[in-house]
């Protein structure tokens, strides 16, 4: 089954397109959206990521949707749902994240996604618990998990295994929700 198209009010979460290439570079490219990441990449390394998020959006059914906003730009980054094929004390888990391009950030667009992927996650994929990680100095990404409800242990934050010892990015830190707090916490009617 491949991953159907999710809706907001305002963005369009759906398989990638070549259109999507182009600034889908440019926001790789970034050295300020990659603040948290190892490194840029390249646009040939970028074009890559794309198609293999593309062919994994067809072959299961989640995987990190291209993001555009109703009524205004075709794409502004991903969201969705992941499975880290490393090991940690926490896996096997399903991972929810989130890239989007400087110039939209601040307009709530990422919580808006994440929330409507948890959603599905936990009413569609009947999944019992979505997590979360970046980089302790990721300050940003914690405040989008803090807002779709995620919560953070410190206990549990950990070292992150493809990231060699003394990397300023190697420890982590991990927010959780279940599916019991999601539905708890969700507005009545929702």
């Amino acid at each position: 089954m491949s991953a159907p198209e999710l809706r907001t009010e305002r963005l369009r979460l759906r398989r990638w397109r070549t259109s999507d290439h182009e600034p889908f570079a440019r926001l790789n490219g970034d050295p300020e959206v990659m603040d948290h990441f190892p490194s840029t990449l390249e646009e040939v390394q970028s074009n890559v990521m794309a198609e293999l998020l593309d062919a994994g959006l067809a072959e299961r059914d989640y995987g990190l949707w291209a993001v555009e906003v109703v009524e205004g730009p075709d794409f502004i980054g991903f969201v969705g749902l992941s499975s880290p094929t490393w090991s940690a004390s926490f896996t096997p888990c399903v991972e929810i994240g989130w890239r989007l391009d400087k110039p939209h950030w601040g307009n709530g667009y990422a919580s808006e996604a994440a929330r409507e992927v948890l959603r599905y996650a936990f009413e569609e994929l009947q999944l019992d618990e979505i997590v979360s990680f970046t980089s302790l100095t990721n300050l940003p990404s914690l405040a989008v998990m803090e807002r779709i409800g995620m919560t953070r242990d410190p206990a549990e934050d950990f070292d992150h295994p493809n990231l060699v010892a003394g990397d300023p990015l190697r420890r982590h830190l991990l927010s959780r929700i279940s599916a019991v707090d999601w539905r708890e916490a969700r507005p009545a009617g929702r």
